[in-house]
C-alpha cells in the first residue's frame, strides 16, 4: 500500500502542530509536578546536580538529628552538675553548723551528711541521657559528626562526679550511725570538743569548697560544649535549607511562567489548526475543477 501523499504546506503546518502539542504536554506536566526537571531525560546536568545537592542535604539532615540529641545528653549532665553543686553546698551548710550546734544537734547534723553523700551518687547515677552517662565514669565518651565529607567531630568524655570524683584528693571512708565521722582524712566525733576541731571542721569545709570549684569547672566545660553544638546546629539547619534552594533551583518550575506558556501554547495549537485547514484548501481547490 502506498503512502498518503502531503502537500509540503500540509506537512509542515502538521509537523509544526505536532510539536505545539508536545509543548503542552510538557507544559501541563511541569504545572502539574512542579518540576520543570523531573528525570535525567529532561536535563542530565541540572538533574544529577540537583541530585547531589539533594543527597547532601539528605546525610546533613540525619547529622542535624544526631547533634540535635547530643544537646539533650549535655543538658541532662548539666542539671545534673546542678543538683550535684546545690547538695556539696548543703554539705558546706551541714559543716558550718556544726560549729556551734550542741552535741545532739551534731550528731543529728552528722546523720544528715551521711545521707547527703548517699544522695551525690545516687544524682550522678542518675544523670544518664538514652543509656549515656556522663557523670560517674570517666570511660563514658560521647562523639558528635557534623559532616560525611570531612572528620569533623567533637568528643566528649565522661568525668566522675561521684564522692569519690568531686573529693578526688581526699578519701571518703565512713559515716556511721553513732556520729563518729571519718571524712577526707580527718575524723570528726559528731562534731564534738567545737573547741580543738574547729581548725578541723574548716578543713573540711575548704575540701567542699574545692568540690564546689571542681563541679563549677566542669559545668562550665559541658556549658561551652552546648553552646558550641548549638552554634553547630543552627549552621547546619541554614546549610541544609542553602542545599535543598540550590536544588530546588535546578528543577522547580516557574509556575507563573508555565501558567503564560500553556495559554500562549493554546493558542498557537488553535491558529496550527487553523493554518492546517488552510492549506487543505488549495487541495480542496482542485478537487472542485472536477464537479
Amino acid at each position: 500500500m502506498a503512502d498518503l501523499r502531503l502537500s509540503a504546506a500540509v506537512r509542515n503546518n502538521l509537523l509544526s502542530l505536532q510539536n505545539t502539542t508536545n509543548f503542552i504536554n510538557r507544559t501541563q506536566d511541569r504545572l502539574s509536578t512542579g518540576l520543570k526537571v523531573s528525570s535525567a531525560l529532561d536535563d542530565a546536568v541540572a538533574f544529577f546536580q540537583a541530585q547531589a545537592l539533594s543527597n547532601r542535604a539528605s546525610d546533613l539532615n540525619d547529622r542535624k538529628d544526631g547533634i540535635d540529641q547530643a544537646i539533650s545528653t549535655l543538658k541532662a549532665a548539666n542539671n545534673g552538675i546542678e543538683a550535684l553543686d546545690k547538695t556539696v553546698k548543703q554539705l558546706k551548710g551541714i559543716a558550718t553548723s556544726a560549729k556551734t550546734a550542741s552535741q545532739n544537734e551534731q550528731a543529728d547534723l552528722t546523720n544528715q551528711f551521711q545521707e547527703l553523700l548517699n544522695q551525690l551518687d545516687q544524682i550522678a547515677g542518675d544523670s544518664s541521657y538514652q543509656g549515656l552517662n556522663l557523670l560517674n565514669s570517666t570511660a563514658s565518651h560521647l562523639s558528635v559528626e557534623f559532616s560525611t565529607l570531612s572528620t569533623s567531630v567533637l568528643s566528649v568524655f565522661g568525668r566522675n562526679l561521684n564522692v569519690s570524683g568531686i573529693f578526688s584528693e581526699a578519701t571518703v571512708v565512713s559515716l556511721d550511725a553513732q556520729s563518729s565521722l571519718t571524712a577526707f582524712g580527718v575524723t570528726y566525733s559528731g562534731f564534738s570538743s567545737i573547741g580543738t576541731t574547729v581548725s578541723a571542721v574548716d578543713d573540711l569545709i575548704a575540701t567542699l569548697d574545692s568540690g564546689i570549684d571542681k563541679l563549677r569547672g566542669a559545668a562550665k566545660a559541658l556549658g561551652n560544649n552546648v553552646t558550641f553544638l548549638q552554634t553547630r546546629l543552627d549552621f547546619t539547619k541554614k546549610y541544609v535549607n542553602d542545599l535543598r534552594e540550590g536544588s530546588d533551583k535546578l528543577t522547580l518550575a516557574d509556575i507563573n511562567e508555565e501558567g503564560a506558556n500553556l495559554v500562549a501554547l493554546q493558542t498557537r495549537q488553535q491558529l496550527g489548526i487553523q493554518a492546517l485547514a488552510f492549506a487543505g484548501q488549495a487541495e480542496q481547490s482542485v478537487l472542485s475543477l472536477f464537479q
